[in-house]
């Protein structure tokens, strides 16, 4: 085969798939709104071979007849790869990932507001030599405070194409769309095209630039001839910045804003709630009155429609809950909470940069582990992994619901702002977080001495959230989240109901105690007496391994079992019965702490490359949980 040419098997595989392009930029340049902008709901979300980093694939309808992928790569400010999403970034760019061909265009997309440090991230993307789209985001707001920029001379000194957008709204979308149209897939084999700067003579090759000052004096030779004239402070930003940073005002207005979300979560679902409650009571009562009575009728209404079904009507809590956090983060308040953070968790041993993953770790503790991989210091980082967990994520939040609502009665603690059962649930998340301090204090101390380092973090003005951004991460959730139902929970409710149905006698199933499930109850049920506990909650407890929130639907498919025939006796009632107010604290003090979750338990032996931390870890949190539950059961 002669030099230079391609191989015809590469030629039909660059044939047979769609132009893929990459988007990148820094953080909050509202890159990922973009990307939702411009895939909408045509998007899939997988992890990189070999790795954790999960990876947001989607395709973009450019016209009736052009279809391109578009892959939104982790936000960095550069390509160092001190970090994984650093490097995860670089290999993508650079062909390097396993079943992932190069890209064959780049959008990048930066925040005009403040580009002399967005740039940064130009050059290294530049030397790639793959044709690139230079979006300048939030242009609308670089013009309102005054700010200025010749895009067309920027386009000229870069050698690119610029594109003036505001993500937010969609401004610009459609010419970005343009740029995605006429992207092709490069042939495998070949060189990819030459782009160099504009103002270096052609075929010279770009200087290969590696130090930072030198970089930087070069960006502001380019920002000072495209008339970059930067914005003056945005006045809200400054007035908010004065009460949302203030040493005094600073935290209580964060935990004014903690309080307001933790009452919403209860006043706010309970309609929808009783709505999604009704609904599967409905329809689980017309299914089962088309079905002749045996096995399959116990199997799809006793085991999985109640077990299933018990879980899911907590999903408009969690919706609630992530729809608040989705709010704080597009409005630039969460960096703001980073900062006001950081002032308590560098006495104990982390900087403000772990905010952000222990954060995350509400949604779920999975991603706020891999979130982790931005802190850079190893001891900072492994300290974070190990005390994320902690946090109270949206598993626990069922859990937490179903007992509450139980044995909490409602009532005004202060007046209309906070309720009993709100003050209960806010105590609950108080206690994961204490729990996470005084850990991180143990091990910054001990196991990870070190210093901590200094945080930095480029605070991005207050900006009113995308409906349609927000609206997209709440499907997306309420997809993971009936993705679990249906899986992992649906396959447990299963196994369970097959437990309730054995040994068999003459007289049909056996009792509920009498069964295998029974059994393998009572075998727990003495480790656990000290606690409170039955053989119903050790079975609960077993099965949670799996995923936390899996004990509703276990309580739920047992005392469906056990009581199918009387259709007034709710979950909650139930549980009333059989346990005591100190036992249900007890089990909301264990839920609490305990590391219920074998996903985390994984994703955390990946993370460390090793057993070592994960089982030091999962012991410490057991240790806690059953000395807490013990002393609560004491105490109440």
């Amino acid at each position: 085969m002669a030099e230079g040419t391609t191989p015809t098997s590469s030629l039909a595989e660059n044939k047979a798939r769609l132009p893929l392009i990459a988007l990148i930029g820094p953080p909050n340049s509202g890159k990922t709104t973009l990307f939702n902008h411009l895939t909408g709901l045509r998007q899939k979300v997988a992890n990189y071979p070999g790795v954790t980093v999960e990876k947001y694939v989607g395709q973009v309808q450019c016209d009736r007849e052009r279809t391109v992928e578009l892959i939104d790569l982790p936000g960095v400010h550069g390509f160092s790869a001190r970090t994984l999403d650093e490097r995860v970034t670089r290999d993508v760019l650079e062909g390097h990932v396993e079943d992932l061909p190069a890209p064959d265009a780049v959008v990048l997309i930066v925040d005009c507001t403040r580009l002399e440090s967005q740039l940064m991230l130009v050059e290294p993307v530049l030397k790639l030599e793959i044709p690139t789209l230079l979006v300048l985001n939030m242009w609308d707001e670089l013009e309102e405070r005054g700010g200025n920029l010749n895009e067309m001379e920027l386009a000229d000194l870069l050698g690119v194409e610029v594109v003036k957008t505001n993500a937010r709204v969609g401004l610009g979308v459609e010419r970005v769309k343009e740029f995605l149209s006429g992207v092709e897939v490069r042939e495998r084999g070949l060189p990819p095209p030459v782009r160099v700067l504009s103002n270096v003579p052609r075929g010279v090759p770009l200087p290969m630039i590696d130090a930072f000052t030198a970089r930087r004096r070069r960006l502001d030779k380019v920002v000072d001839r495209a008339s970059f004239v930067s914005p003056g402070p945005a006045r809200p930003t400054d007035a908010l910045d004065a009460v949302f940073l203030h040493r005094i005002w600073g935290p209580l207005v964060f935990l004014t804003v903690v309080v307001v979300v933790f009452q919403s979560i209860f006043t706010w679902a309970v309609p929808l709630m009783d709505g999604v409650e009704l609904l599967i009571t409905s329809s689980g009562e017309w299914l089962a009155s088309r079905l002749a009575d045996g096995w399959f009728r116990s199997l799809l209404i006793d085991g999985v429609w109640s077990g299933v079904g018990s879980v899911v009507v907590f999903l408009p809590q969690i919706l609630i809950l992530f729809l608040f956090l989705g709010i704080l983060e597009d409005s630039g308040y969460m960096a703001r909470a980073a900062v006001i953070a950081d002032r308590v968790m560098y006495r104990v041993g982390l900087q403000g940069r772990a905010f952000l993953p222990l954060l995350s770790g509400y949604a779920c503790a999975i991603p706020a582990i891999l979130a982790a991989r931005t802190v850079e210091d190893e001891r900072d980082r492994l300290a974070t992994i190990f005390i994320t967990p902690f946090m109270t994520c949206s598993a626990r939040l069922p859990v937490y619901a179903l007992l509450i609502a139980a044995f909490i009665p409602e009532g005004r603690l202060l007046g209309p702002f906070l309720g009993y059962r709100a003050a209960v649930l806010l105590g609950l998340y108080g206690l994961g977080i204490a729990a996470a301090v005084v850990t991180a204090f143990l091990l910054k101390r001990t196991l990870l001495r070190a210093q901590p380092g200094s945080f930095v973090m480029d605070l991005p003005s207050y900006r009113l959230p995308s409906a349609r951004s927000i609206g997209l991460r709440l499907l997306d959730r309420s997809k993971i989240f009936l993705r679990r139902a249906g899986s992992i929970i649906f396959a447990v409710a299963i196994v369970l109901w097959v437990l309730t149905q054995f040994p068999r006698t003459d007289a049909g199933p056996p009792l509920i105690e009498d069964s295998a499930l029974g059994r393998i109850g009572q075998v727990i049920e003495p480790t656990i007496e000290p606690l409170g506990f039955d053989w119903r909650i050790g079975v609960g407890l077993v099965t949670s391994l799996a995923a936390r929130e899996v004990i509703v639907g276990t309580l739920g498919t047992i005392y469906g079992v056990e009581d199918a025939t009387d259709d007034s006796i709710t979950l909650q009632e139930t549980l009333r019965r059989d346990l005591t107010l100190p036992s249900a604290i007890g089990l909301l003090v264990f839920f609490a702490f305990a590391l219920q979750c074998m996903s985390t338990v994984a994703v955390m032996r990946r993370e460390t490359g090793g057993w070592k931390w994960p089982i030091l870890q999962f012991s410490y949190m057991l240790f806690l949980a059953y000395s807490g539950a013990f002393i609560a059961v004491r105490i109440f």
